[in-house]
């Protein structure tokens, strides 16, 4: 006979995500050693389930079911989870159906769920976490008014392979350095240079000689000519960072380097060819700049052959869970420890954060909480968000503004998180990161 199963129900409080692991002795269960999980994230509860190297898990509010959710929302018989190299769930023909990334799967049918891939099982939210590379978390953000669908891992391949010049636009943070790292890395100019410039971390009067060099001579101390980066940069790409910050001056000589694919160092009188591909990024609105006569109409056309906006970390939730292991990784191995575990309240804690600082961020509170930590576990108390402003204020209070959303609407969650712009769901996780009470039904 087959051993009896051991159904993983949900709990009252949240469970750190390193203790709710299958009986790995059942046949259908086979041994774990993958580091995969799926973060169950319910109304006020929450677990983590450690997958299996290879075999089936089956969700369902049934007691039969690997994975059970005692919720009414969800199926006896809700989905089943494929583990192997990668990680498949299929609708088992549930009453209120499974969504991966909001797409509604068809019964039987299965889907492939990547690492930071939000499954939603009725009322329940599941993520899939795991190792993941810095590569696959970058190809993980959407691109906002590309083709239905599109994504950056199908699009940034076919832009890399192209010279066409890039424009990176999003908020402070959001990783548009490691996008030009990744087009640059896939392009065939990566064997070249990739040189980056800070456009708004240089004086106006040292900008045009790090930009395009100079002659000896050109001005007081030049007692040598040098090279500019787009010089040093030849048969590879140029990042030009906050490109938003570049003065007039060097605005027009850039157009002119664009036009002419020629610099013309300061103080010469004879252009040099040079044959590099240009990424440039801001978090300024460009054509707001444009009107305001900041910056040149005509350059911004140059720039943006294609323009990829990305994401701020808010709107990309998903990735949130592997990018904290993938920063608590890299920091561990920095202080020559091993790497802690992340418990699903503090993942939680996470989600419920608004990331004003996005990705940089997230890579600061991690980073501290692995220096700051017992070094064998992040818990909800590691995760401390830094005061900001001139004043030191703390951040946003999330969990006043949610209080005060909720009492004026009477208490009704769903009419609250339309107030707050956030979906039901997510209501309900913040709610239970910041020990807000459910409503008591009348």
């Amino acid at each position: 006979m087959p051993a009896p199963r051991s159904p993983a129900k949900m709990h009252s409080a949240p469970v750190p995500a390193d203790e709710r692991a299958f009986d790995s002795t059942r046949p259908a269960v086979p041994s774990v050693g993958t580091g995969r999980k799926l973060l169950v994230l319910g109304d006020g509860e929450n677990q983590a389930v450690v997958l299996p190297d290879q075999g089936q898990l089956r969700i369902g509010r049934g007691d039969d079911a690997d994975i059970r959710i005692d919720r009414e929302s969800v199926s006896r018989r809700h989905a089943l989870v494929h583990v192997g190299s990668e990680v498949e769930i299929e609708d088992l023909g549930s009453s209120n159906g499974t969504q991966v990334g909001g797409t509604k799967l068809e019964p039987g049918v299965r889907a492939r769920v990547k690492v930071g891939d939000v499954i939603e099982i009725g009322s329940v939210l599941l993520v899939l976490h795991g190792p993941a590379r810095r590569e696959d978390l970058m190809g993980a953000m959407r691109v906002p008014g590309a083709q239905a669908g599109a994504r950056l891992d199908e699009l940034v391949p076919r832009i890399a392979r192209s010279d066409i010049s890039v424009l990176l636009i999003g908020e402070t943070g959001v990783g548009k350095d490691v996008m030009a790292r990744k087009i640059h890395g896939l392009s065939p100019r990566h064997a070249a240079p990739l040189v980056s410039l800070n456009c708004g971390a240089l004086p106006e009067a040292l900008l045009e000689s790090e930009l395009f060099g100079h002659e000896s001579g050109a001005f007081t101390g030049a007692t040598t000519a040098k090279p500019g980066l787009l010089e040093t940069a030849q048969g590879g790409t140029v990042f030009l960072d906050e490109i938003g910050e570049l003065a007039a001056a060097a605005q027009v000589k850039l157009l002119r380097v664009l036009e002419d694919r020629r610099v013309l160092r300061v103080g010469g009188v004879q252009a040099r060819p040079i044959d590099v591909r240009f990424v440039a990024a801001t978090n300024r609105d460009l054509r707001v700049e444009i009107a305001a006569g900041r910056f040149r109409e005509d350059l911004y056309y140059r720039l943006s052959g294609i323009t990829l906006a990305i994401a701020p970390l808010r709107e990309r939730l998903a990735e949130l869970p592997p990018l904290a292991e993938l920063f608590a990784r890299d920091a561990a191995a920095k202080l020559g420890r091993t790497p802690p575990i992340i418990d699903g309240v503090a993942l939680a804690r996470l989600h419920a954060h608004a990331w004003p600082g996005n990705i940089r961020e997230l890579r600061n509170v991690i980073e501290r909480a692995v220096l700051l930590g017992d070094g064998v576990r992040i818990g909800p108390d590691d995760v401390v968000f830094e005061a900001v402003g001139p004043d030191a204020n703390p951040l946003p209070d999330e969990r006043s503004r949610i209080v005060a959303a909720l009492q004026a609407c009477a208490g009704n969650q769903t009419r609250a998180a339309a107030k707050l712009g956030i979906s039901r769901k997510t209501l309900g996780i913040k709610m239970d990161a910041f020990g807000i009470p459910r409503p008591q039904k009348g």
